[in-house]
């Protein structure tokens, strides 16, 4: 699982614990990320630009929930994000 796929799962997780299984639904509208497996905590980016896909995912949430969706997502990535050069760095979490 690469750093973005991890970032994607941190935030689907987080999410989650607020919005329950919701989050697993309204991830799975982002075009370009694929669930694989929600019960044990699979996805991957696929085809596209990974921070764009991010930026989706945080958006979805932010549409639904608000800006303190955002926050949540930028919160849970945080710890990734030094794994990733700030080129790589989704704009939604900067």
């Amino acid at each position: 699982m690469t750093v973005i796929d991890q970032i994607a799962l941190k935030i689907i997780k987080e999410q989650e614990l607020i919005i329950g299984p919701l989050a697993w639904q309204e991830a799975k509208k982002v075009t370009g990320l694929r669930i694989i497996d929600s019960r044990h905590d699979s996805v991957t980016i696929e085809n596209g630009d990974n921070r764009l896909i991010i930026d989706k995912l945080v958006s979805q949430y932010e549409r639904l929930f608000g800006r303190a969706s955002r926050e949540v997502s930028k919160e849970a990535a945080t710890p990734l994000l030094k794994e990733l050069a700030s080129e790589q760095i989704p704009s939604s979490l900067k």
